[in-house]
């Protein structure tokens, strides 16, 4: 019997590199990075300030371009789309939560959420439904009419999710989303993220914090510019087990 070909991963990076000109020199942000993430799979990726976490998520979501490699996003190579190509991608497939939110100050939390949606096409009507759908799970509809700076950091980060969520993306990625959040909500937020998760939702995370990553079902350990360890939490039932590997990766 033959056996079934595997699926393709849902994003395959490869060989991926980017460098900044710098005053008299030239910055390597990236060094042949390769990196493949299956659907459905939660990956985070750790390192110190500088190795590269940010930069790598930044060209995964289409807000840059490499210097030299390959990013296939569910079948297509977006990185040598236009850049109004690279926007559409972005509303349709990629949702992007940042740590410092990037709520619109002068709109209502309702608004914020429902913006992503109008802009892919959907009718108000949709954006309406489905922005009152995820406030709902995400425990903050009672503050839909609110604006940004009358919300907690936490409250803040989810509707920053939601916002994300709206257009039911293939892949959710995430920068440092706790980085700004106490640990309570820090704690309550990725409850959240691991919640969409275990309804299928792809998720691909930057973090510093080993127990922010322990979340995740495989955790990227970078370094100057490039992946050098990998952890898979085979036991992540065990935390002392999972923040004791995390740990180990850290130099």
């Amino acid at each position: 019997m033959n056996a079934q070909p595997l699926p393709a991963p849902l994003l395959q990076v490869t060989a991926l590199s980017k460098s900044y000109p710098a005053p008299g020199t030239t910055v390597q942000a990236l060094r042949g990075v390769d990196l493949q993430v299956s659907h459905g799979e939660f990956v985070a990726l750790m390192g110190p300030s500088g190795s590269g976490k940010s930069t790598l998520l930044q060209l995964v979501a289409g807000l840059d371009r490499p210097t030299s490699g390959e990013i296939v996003l569910d079948g297509q190579r977006i990185d040598v789309l236009s850049e109004g190509r690279r926007a559409v991608l972005r509303r349709t497939h990629v949702g992007f939560v940042f740590q410092s939110f990037n709520l619109i100050s002068n709109l209502t939390v309702a608004d914020n959420v429902e913006l992503p949606a109008l802009l892919a096409g959907y009718s108000p009507g949709e954006a309406r439904q489905r922005s009152g759908q995820l406030l709902t799970e995400l425990g903050i509809k009672d503050r839909a009419q609110h604006v940004p700076a009358h919300l907690s950091g936490g409250e803040q980060q989810r509707v920053a999710i939601a916002r994300a969520l709206i257009n039911r993306p293939h892949l959710l990625l995430a920068d440092e989303p706790t980085g700004n959040l106490n640990s309570q909500e820090t704690s309550d937020v990725m409850a959240l993220l691991r919640q969409y998760h275990t309804q299928g939702q792809t998720i691909l995370l930057v973090s510093h914090d080993a127990r922010v990553a322990a979340s995740a079902d495989r955790v990227l350990y970078m370094r100057d510019g490039q992946i050098y360890d990998e952890a898979r939490m085979e036991r992540a039932h065990d935390s002392r087990f999972v923040l004791s590997r995390l740990i180990q990766m850290e130099p």
